[in-house]
């Protein structure tokens, strides 16, 4: 938990994420908002198996993690969160949330979404479930953190080439140096544990069952997840409505626009959508 406001945001993380990493929360924080993390199942300390299921895989886990979660946030006092925000391969566990909690959850906010089409692609699944295995990730990850430490910009020039569909040295020659820096201590300070091969299972759909305003982010130029996953998400959902980034890559928050971005998120947030009709016009 985070930040000291009145309302509360529940942020799920994407892929080789865990709760103690910040990614793009402070528009939050700086709205007044506190935020909760949770690692989602298989990272941080967060085990692949629920305190009253069992062990669980696919949609059931993310289903029964949810269902959790809703209980932490009772237990915390927490009646409704302003939103649920899914970033990345967190999307589909925020969808789901607000699917199975509508009176718990007020909005929907996806970054960069993994959806409910088929992903990752064949390649990505295949060297995934190798070089992230629970059992050689912690491995890959310190290849990663010595990389970076002395060859950084071959290394982030690997890494960013799996981020963006462009040149991943153009990509990178667009960042200042504070987004470059961030950038690497995000990386150097991954790990996988057993949550991203789970992340490769498929979830079941839930968007017949959202009821809740959406604002769903998204690039163009995003090689991890494609464009069309936030498209059919956008299509399918009654009211939601699609931010195109101008992002070169699957990292929205370093994009010369996201501080317009960051604006729309925050009109999105204090709407009256009951009043409004659902759709955020900043």
């Amino acid at each position: 938990m985070r930040g000291d406001g009145p309302g509360t945001v529940l942020i799920f993380h994407g892929g080789h994420m865990r709760a103690q990493l910040a990614l793009g929360e402070d528009v939050f924080t700086d709205a007044g908002l506190r935020v909760l993390i949770p690692s989602r199942p298989g990272y941080g300390r967060t085990p692949l198996i629920t305190p009253s299921t069992g062990p669980t895989t696919g949609a059931g886990t993310v289903a029964d993690f949810t269902d959790t979660i809703a209980r932490l946030c009772r237990e915390l006092g927490v009646d409704q969160v302003a939103a649920v925000v899914g970033i990345s391969a967190g999307g589909r566990t925020a969808l789901t949330m607000a699917a199975r909690h509508p009176d718990l959850v007020q909005r929907v906010i996806l970054q960069s979404p993994v959806g409910f089409l088929p992903w990752p692609d064949r390649h990505t699944r295949l060297g995934g479930r190798i070089l992230f295995h629970p059992a050689v990730e912690a491995v890959t990850w310190a290849l990663m953190r010595t990389a970076i430490r002395f060859a950084p910009a071959p290394a982030l020039r690997l890494l960013t080439r799996d981020l963006s569909l462009l040149p991943a040295g153009q990509v990178l020659a667009q960042l200042s140096a504070a987004d470059r820096a961030t950038l690497t201590h995000l990386y150097t300070s991954m790990r996988s544990g057993r949550g991203f091969v789970t992340d490769m299972l498929p979830v079941a759909d839930c968007t017949a069952h959202i009821s809740q305003p959406a604002l769903i982010i998204a690039a163009r130029n995003d090689r991890s997840v494609p464009f069309t996953h936030a498209q059919s998400l956008t299509a399918a959902i009654p009211q939601a409505e699609l931010v195109e980034s101008r992002a070169d890559s699957h990292m929205i928050w370093f994009a010369p626009d996201y501080p317009a971005i960051a604006a729309q998120i925050r009109a999105f947030l204090l709407t009256d959508h009951h009043t409004a009709g659902g759709h955020v016009t900043a």
